[in-house]
């Protein structure tokens, strides 16, 4: 089992011979890569049928359809978590996600990679009683990715954390992707809008300095 680049980090995350809540699996692609090569329990989830079809057939395909247990449903609704699981929620809107975790009993680890909104992803989960364990920026056939695991538990971030990340802000590749995409959204906002200007502009700043 080869994965993407994305998958491949996000693997690296997730603790060994814990049982994995994959919610929305798509094609179970790291349920099957963990299972075989992390000693993992996993639970490929999906709210998209034809979607856990594809992953119940990928899974038959390694013969892993005693190991790797398939749930069509929301999120993790329906589901009986443990502290000791490990969650993970790739490839889906930072509000999306934010309503999963909302609405649910949670275990103490998250692995989580937003395609939007990461700073308000950062700041609303730890609002749930987590902080920051690791953070990862990658680009993956030309588009960014940042994976980030929550742990159980408190630390204090400063409101520039949440944008750039606890972590990620001393990262040069990470920082680099930011001054660009932080000065490409000034070049763009209109100068009669003063106080986003100036947001930005301030953003800028933290980033040189």
């Amino acid at each position: 089992m080869t994965l993407s680049k994305r998958l491949e980090m996000v693997a690296t995350l997730v603790d060994e011979s814990a049982r994995v809540i994959d919610v929305g699996c798509d094609h179970a692609y790291l349920d099957i890569y963990l299972t075989l090569n992390n000693n993992n329990k996993c639970l490929a989830t999906d709210i998209n049928i034809n979607a856990l079809n594809i992953a119940i057939n990928n899974i038959k395909k390694y013969n892993l359809e005693n190991k790797i247990e398939t749930k069509l449903t929301d999120g993790l609704k329906g589901i009986k978590v443990d502290s000791s699981d490990n969650i993970v929620i790739c490839g889906m809107g930072a509000h999306t996600i934010i309503d999963i975790l909302n609405t649910n009993k949670l275990s103490d680890t998250l692995i989580i990679s937003s395609n939007n909104n990461i700073d308000i992803l950062r700041k609303e989960v730890v609002k749930l009683g987590f902080y920051i364990d690791s953070e990862i920026f990658i680009i993956d056939k030309n588009k960014p990715y940042v994976i980030i695991k929550f742990k159980r538990g408190f630390k204090k971030y400063k409101k520039i954390d949440y944008i750039f990340g606890p972590i990620l802000k001393d990262n040069k590749e990470y920082k680099k992707y930011m001054y660009e995409k932080c000065n490409k959204i000034l070049n763009n906002i209109s100068k009669d809008k003063i106080i986003l200007r100036l947001k930005y502009k301030y953003l800028l700043h933290k980033i040189k300095k």
